[in-house]
């Protein structure tokens, strides 16, 4: 029974620090991602649906703005509005951040299930290792 209790322990351990490790790289992926993914149509039509009211479709207007980079020149840019439109087409309402947040934090939370499952298919087998290391050297 020691025995097993220690390599759960042991496993939980491990599988904590190899969730922080494949994180640390599988996040700032999936933020990078989201980023540029954020403003495709595909993207805006599947976050759409759970902001838009029922009976609305979802659109997108684009208008040309200025951003202004890391010296305080300003730039010229492209800006990226997410629209809810009824049955004539009329604007009920508009969205021109919030999906994006919505749109790469569901990519951040696949990114973890993801890590979370490596970490786990990687860190099963290293805590029955320590374990059996464990109970070697307490036998002898």
């Amino acid at each position: 029974m020691k025995s097993a209790t220690t390599g759960t322990l042991s496993g939980c351990i491990i599988w904590f620090i190899v969730f922080c490790l494949i994180s640390t790289c599988l996040i700032p992926v999936a933020l990078f991602i989201g980023g540029f993914t954020s403003v495709t149509d595909f993207a805006m039509q599947t976050v759409g649906q759970f902001i838009c009211p029922e009976g609305t479709t979802v659109g997108h207007r684009t208008y040309e703005t200025t951003s202004t980079d890391q010296y305080g020149n300003r730039q010229p840019s492209t800006a990226y509005v997410l629209q809810c439109l009824d049955a004539n087409g009329e604007v009920v309402q508009e969205d021109p951040v919030g999906y994006a947040f919505i749109w790469m934090g569901s990519l951040v939370v696949i990114g973890s299930i993801i890590a979370g499952g490596l970490a786990l298919v990687l860190a099963a087998p290293a805590g029955a290792l320590i374990a059996k290391f464990l109970n070697k050297n307490q036998t002898q």
